[in-house]
């Protein structure tokens, strides 16, 4: 095993909703796809074959950590493509409120993490109350709080009334929380509930020798920060927001080709990053 660390968002980064393929040309030309979840008996997720193979082949040669903001039971669902036992060493869920080993949550980093949020952000009773009052009418399709740590929406986004958006995130930071937008789904989360942090605990506990990373979105900004390189798809809300680092690389093609050219990019990188030397993470 090399001593490089891959850091991985899933969905709209590694796996596709067929809603999010994005796919450029006629249907002849599409790619073959590899399902990689099903819900209420459909494949709901895909990854293109060559994406499948390539995933599974870093899996093999490297630390690889998938990273997603998904709660335990939704992140369970996924069929990654894993060597040996077929499921990470290390994987995080719930936005990095649970650090998975081998399969399963470690109590001690929930412990820990819950102390500091009751320290930095107001209790999650709180913000799902003030959501419950500024939320209101047909354009909320759901309301769903996951593992006890944060709360999303599922919206119809062309129906959202004028000014909530900035409103809503003006509230959450004055409260300690963050608010992001995906695709139709408004998450308000702990400031200090972050991908990062428990990414940065997998690194101290393998003794990684350099970290690479790639995520879509708002919540794995700091993920992408920590990295020594990173890259993003040119989709997502990481693009509309048009944020950008010097060591974060943009996908040519965006969907689910942007996530196998995802995958290419960690093995030439990881090539690269075994042969080079230290640099500290974390300073960018």
């Amino acid at each position: 095993m090399s001593g490089t660390l891959i850091a991985t968002d899933l969905d709209q980064t590694m796996i596709y909703s067929p809603g999010a393929l994005r796919l450029p040309g006629p249907d002849l030309d599409a790619p073959t796809f590899v399902s990689v979840e099903v819900l209420d008996g459909k494949p709901s997720a895909f990854m293109t074959a060559t994406a499948h193979r390539g995933f599974e082949q870093l899996s093999a040669e490297h630390t690889l950590v998938p990273c997603t903001t998904r709660t335990v039971e939704q992140f369970l669902r996924i069929r990654l493509p894993l060597a040996a036992t077929g499921r990470p060493r290390y994987a995080v869920a719930s936005n990095g409120g649970t650090l998975l080993v081998d399969g399963r949550p470690d109590v001690d980093w929930r412990r820990g993490l819950d102390q500091r949020l009751r320290e930095t952000a107001s209790p999650l009773a709180e913000v799902t109350a003030a959501l419950q009052e500024r939320a209101t009418g047909d354009w909320v399709l759901k309301r769903r709080s996951a593992d006890d740590l944060f709360t999303y929406l599922v919206v119809d986004l062309a129906a959202v009334p004028d000014g909530f958006l900035a409103e809503w995130g003006q509230w959450c930071a004055d409260h300690g929380w963050l608010l992001s937008v995906q695709g139709r789904k408004v998450y308000s989360t702990p400031i200090g509930l972050r991908k990062s942090a428990a990414i940065a605990e997998v690194a101290a506990r393998v003794g990684t020798t350099r970290m690479l990373a790639a995520g879509d979105g708002l919540l794995d900004a700091e993920m992408l920060k920590l990295a020594d390189a990173a890259i993003r798809p040119c989709h997502g809300e990481l693009e509309g927001l048009g944020w950008t680092r010097p060591h974060v690389s943009v996908t040519e093609q965006a969907g689910v080709l942007g996530g196998e050219e995802i995958v290419r990019w960690f093995a030439d990188q990881a090539v690269t990053a075994d042969a080079a030397p230290v640099v500290a993470s974390g300073s960018r």
